[in-house]
């Protein structure tokens, strides 16, 4: 007499709940979201530090712009020999300048870590998608007051001088950083859409040169045409120009600070969702 001997098939779990788990990012809480964070910052130091010419557009850009722009258009505005009133005007100017460009590199950076395949190894592990684009907002940030720094410095020796509080410089740096925060999510959009390095950078220096110089960074806008000034009126970068300048000089600021804020705050609800939806695609 033979028995027969029966096992319970043993349960497998599906493909989708899987993937769920695999890609499970809403079960990651505010405290994993944070330490993926602040891992992932310390990983992008490390490569600043192993590779120093990383920092080479933070730290050479501001020096020479400033040189450049207070020598070469200073007499011209100003009126020769009177280069050190146009400090006083330019360098709040440049300090916005700092921010969008800085910003260009988060962009060109995303789209080089997808060709190298670095995105394969953040696919595999459990973490949550939206810190490695935080993270890299964060370390650009960084690299970002780096550059304010530098070209504060240069501005104090060719006579900058601070007619406002230390408050009120601090503020300033404070709206660059954020508003420079900002550009960073249409650049990361142009990194995961575009699909080279190269057509991010030529499409952002599309963005970048009528924005800059259509503005009140260099020059002021009175002696612009009236179509001209129309445009500078609304761009973005006039109204952290001329806040920065204004609270740098001590003069009143009127609207360009809530301005500076409001262009901010729409940029980042326009572009950070459709980021994070590309980028969640991707990977």
């Amino acid at each position: 007499m033979s028995t027969v001997t029966t096992t319970k098939p043993t349960p497998t779990t599906s493909a989708p709940a899987s993937a769920a788990a695999h890609h499970g990012e809403g079960r990651i809480g505010l405290r994993g979201n944070l330490r993926h964070i602040g891992a992932l910052v310390r990983r992008n130091a490390m490569q600043i530090k192993a590779d120093p010419e990383s920092m080479f557009d933070a730290v050479l850009m501001p020096i020479i712009f400033t040189l450049l722009f207070v020598f070469v258009f200073g007499g011209a505005i100003s009126g020769k020999g009177n280069q050190e009133a146009y400090v006083n005007y330019v360098i709040p100017g440049l300090m916005a300048m700092m921010g969008m460009n800085i910003s260009m590199a988060v962009g060109t950076g995303v789209n080089d870590d997808f060709k190298k395949g670095i995105m394969d190894r953040f696919r595999s592990m459990p973490i949550a998608r939206s810190s490695v684009l935080l993270a890299k907002i964060v370390v650009e940030i960084g690299r970002m007051l780096v550059a304010i720094a530098i070209l504060l410095t240069v501005g104090f020796i060719l006579g900058l001088s601070i007619k406002g509080s230390v408050l009120d410089l601090l503020c300033a740096i404070g709206l660059s950083a954020i508003f420079g925060a900002s550009l960073m999510w249409i650049f990361i959009l142009l990194g995961l859409t575009l699909k080279t390095a190269q057509a991010v950078q030529g499409m952002a220096m599309l963005v970048l040169m009528p924005l800059q110089f259509g503005s009140s960074i260099f020059a002021p806008p009175t002696t612009m045409p009236g179509w001209l000034q129309s445009f500078t009126d609304y761009n973005p970068l006039s109204n952290l120009a001329d806040a920065a300048r204004a609270l740098i000089n001590g003069a009143p600021i009127g609207n360009s600070v809530w301005m500076t804020l409001g262009w901010s705050l729409v940029i980042t609800a326009v572009t950070m969702p459709l980021a994070v939806r590309k980028f969640r695609q991707k990977t």
